[in-house]
This record gives C-alpha cells, structure tokens and sequence, in this order.
C-alpha cells in the first residue's frame, strides 16, 4: 500500500523534508470527549485496549480531528507484565496496579516467556486493522515500555514516586534484577518486532522512569537492555525502513550514550534545548520534541510563540520530529492543539528551505 504521506519517516531517518512532521505523545486520550465516550461505551480501559475495533476507532479519533503526521496504536506499555502472570488492572484516581507485584526472587524466576502473537494478539489485530482504515494516509507508530520501566510497575505493584521496592531490588539482588530485565528485554524484541510484521512503520520505546536512576545504574539497569533490543528489532519491512525511536524522560545526561544504540531518533524531554541534545548528538540520530506539554494550557498566541521558539531551537535542516516533551495531559482544550499544529505547519517550512 503506498504511503501518501511519509515525512514522518523521513524526518526520523533524517531524510529532507519540506516541513517538520508533527505527532503528540497520548494523541489518542482523556483530552478528547470523543475518546471519553468510546472509553465508556467499552466498559473499561483493559476492554478498550483488548477490543481491536475500539482500539482502531479511538487510534484513528485525533486524525479526524487534527493534521498530524502519523498514528500510534491505542495500548498500554503494561501489557507485557500483564500477561507475564502478574494480571493488571486500574484504579479510578489511582492509575494501574497489578493483582500479583512481584516480591520475591522466586516470583522472577517462575516469569513466563509469554508467545506475544498468542498472548497480545489483540494488539496485532488492532494494528493490522488500523492499518487498513488508514488506507495509507499516514504512518502508523507501534511501541513499547523499556524493561527498566516495566520492571518499576511489576515490582512496586503500580506506580510510585520513590521506586524504593526496584532501587533495593536492583542493589541487594542485582543478579536477579537482571534476570527481570533480560526476561522483559526479550519479550519485548518479541512484541516490537510482531508489531512491526502486523504493519507498525516506526516504534518507540518509553523509558518512561529512566531519570529515577543514577547514572551508572542509568547505564547497567536501562540503558544495556534498550540496546539489546534496538540489536534484535527487524528494520526493514514492506520494502521501507522501520525506524526505531528511543524516549528515555528525564536522562539527558545520557543523550551520546543513547545516541550510540543504533536507534533512528532520540525523544527530548523540555528540560534541554533541542540545539543543545543536537550539538551533542550530532548528526547520529534524528531528534523528536520537545514542547512543555503544560504551554497547551496557555492561549493560542503563547502556543504560537513556543512553537516558533522550539523550531528556533533545532534550527535549519532536517532530523526534527516535533513533539511533545512528554504526553499530552487531559485537561487540555482540543482547540489548543489544533493551534499548535497549524503554527507547525506554518512557520516550520522556512527550516526547510
């Protein structure tokens, strides 16, 4: 099927492009009262992520809305844990949790290498159909959590702000966080590479709790293991390159590092300059962000200005991916939004010229 617009995979190979491509983590969320009512209609978040044709309806929802350059599937990253055995489910105000936390070593070793095309199957299908109700307009993103982020839910039970349970993990039994983390690293590979065979055309990792660690620990419980899975990804397929997109919040110390994975692009958060992570990163991998998302609370005019400040700040040429810092927050106005990306479409093709 030809791809009617692919500036998106260009931008991230670092391919010339006419204008910055634009997408926005959580596209597809709680910001849009047509995602609420698909939500409600669905009877949970699990049934709409496990149901192909709510999750195709609400991937699709924002690219009726806005000009974006491509879609991301409608899933979870907590998936992969879920259906290691550790059954998750989520708490109005609270967020996920799981029904089995790991807390012993024993509960590492009896982790199942799940069959992901069996276990996920669900999400295969979600992808191939949205592929199809695409019909080609835009590329379609697969992704993932990083093992370092998983094992944080698996091993807290849920979210946390302090990761204590995983930080003493991972320093009095390094040999067994290792052991999690090779386990989820495979599975992983495993997922991303289903999804890519099911027709995702570029996939992201979130290393969403990267920032939690030290930089060493960054290196020995992180970074290694996104590596591995960057080594083992299929990289080609339908006769294009599949780009691979590596977001690790909060880690901007370990931008060269990340760089040297052989990744295609790098997630900025907004607590660096993109000319700064550009500098330092060269011309090794293309760059995606880096808008504070709360500036999508602020008026049309400031979103204007931002905008305008954050292409400044990549400067001319191509490798630019423009995002959000993070993702998009459910108390922001979807007109907001659409301000953002007119502004992209209209002041990014003088960087291109």
């Amino acid at each position: 099927m030809e791809l009617k617009n692919d500036t998106l995979l260009r931008a991230l190979l670092r391919q010339p492009v006419d204008r910055t491509p634009v997408w926005i983590m959580r596209q597809a969320g709680r910001y849009l009262p047509e995602y609420l009512k698909t939500r409600a209609e669905a009877g949970s978040f699990m049934d709409l992520c496990q149901t192909p044709e709510l999750a195709c309806e609400v991937t699709l929802q924002p690219l009726r809305r806005f000009d974006l350059d491509a879609a991301i599937i409608f899933s979870d990253i907590l998936t992969i844990p879920d259906v290691m055995g550790l059954k998750l489910y989520f708490v109005a105000g609270e967020g996920p949790k799981f029904e089995n936390p790991i807390r012993s070593a024993d509960d590492i070793r009896k982790l199942p290498s799940p069959d992901v095309n069996e276990s996920l199957g669900y999400v295969m299908d979600a992808i191939s159909l949205t592929r199809r109700e695409l019909d080609g307009k835009v590329p379609l993103i697969g992704f993932s959590g990083s093992p370092w982020t998983l094992a944080t839910y698996m091993v807290e039970g849920g979210s946390s702000r302090t990761f204590s349970r995983t930080k003493k993990l991972i320093y009095q039994e390094p040999e067994m966080a290792h052991e999690l983390l090779g386990k989820l690293a495979n599975t992983v590979t495993d997922y991303l590479n289903a999804q890519i065979e099911s027709g995702a055309q570029a996939v992201q990792i979130f290393d969403t709790w990267g920032g939690a660690l030290s930089a060493k620990a960054y290196q020995d419980f992180s970074l290694q293991y996104m590596a591995q899975i960057v080594s083992g990804l299929k990289r080609e397929n339908e006769g294009r390159r599949v780009p691979v997109i590596l977001f690790s919040k909060g880690c901007n110390t370990q931008l060269e590092a990340l760089a040297n994975t052989g990744c295609d692009a790098l997630g900025v958060d907004w607590t660096i300059s993109l000319n700064e992570a550009r500098a330092r990163v060269g011309e090794r991998v293309a760059l995606q962000g880096n808008l504070d998302p709360a500036i999508l609370l602020a008026d049309e005019k400031v979103i204007h200005r931002e905008v305008n400040e954050t292409l400044n700040s990549f400067g001319q040429g191509n490798g630019h991916v423009f995002n959000l810092g993070h993702g998009i927050t459910p108390d922001v106005d979807p007109d907001n939004l659409t301000a953002l990306i007119n502004a992209v479409w209209e002041l990014s093709p003088s960087f291109h010229s």
